[in-house]
């Protein structure tokens, strides 16, 4: 264990460092950057709608992703200082969501809030979209720090809990979604992703509870 924290050391100094999180955040904002460049350059092809409508979703599963990523990376390789990333991700995750419902909103919708009431209420995977994104909100809301002194340290951690809800309901909006076509291929590698994930949480809570 001392040669793996040893290994890792200069990792985390790397991470420590002031100027890391700035990197981390311009990163996180090159694809925003491309879509944008992307939409004014013409390159989205045939139909640019529905090129940003997925993009954006596929962007807010990938830093999904990322941000539940976070804990067994920190874990398993011990390097604490991964942690200060997680709330940026997670509002990153925000962020490409936000995208993704304006782009539905504005290109297949035209911003008609009763034909938005009324898709939502009548397509499954909206209605299913619709709510992960009510509940990010919620989590996206909370997550600074004087949330946190408001709500009490294990309320907040019980209500960011949510995060977890949000990803089977993501997955489940891009299921029924590429249901239409019967294209599973990419909904499977993001299953898998959060799957392992989430198995990886269920199965370190079990050996808490049973040590």
């Amino acid at each position: 264990m001392s040669t793996l924290v040893r290994n890792q050391a200069p990792v985390g100094a790397i991470l420590q460092h002031s100027h890391s999180k700035s990197v981390v955040f311009s990163l996180a904002l090159l694809p925003c950057a491309w879509l944008v460049y992307a939409a004014i350059t013409n390159q989205l092809g045939a139909n640019p709608a529905e090129a940003l409508v997925r993009a954006t979703g596929d962007w807010t599963l990938r830093f999904l992703c990322a941000v539940l990523a976070v804990t067994p990376l920190r874990v398993i390789t011990v390097t604490p200082a991964l942690a200060r990333f997680r709330r940026m991700l997670g509002l990153f995750v925000y962020f490409y969501g936000v995208l993704h419902l304006l782009s539905y909103s504005w290109f297949d919708m035209g911003f008609d809030l009763a034909d938005i009431s009324r898709d939502i209420t009548k397509r499954p995977f909206i209605l299913v979209g619709f709510t992960s994104f009510v509940l990010l909100s919620a989590l996206a809301a909370t997550s600074f720090n004087r949330a946190i002194k408001a709500l009490g340290a294990p309320r907040w951690r019980k209500l960011h809990t949510l995060v977890y809800a949000v990803a089977l309901l993501a997955i489940l909006h891009f299921f029924w979604m590429r249901a239409g076509k019967n294209d599973f291929a990419e909904v499977a590698v993001y299953a898998a992703i959060l799957g392992t994930l989430l198995a990886w949480r269920a199965i370190r809570f079990a050996k808490r509870q049973s040590s």
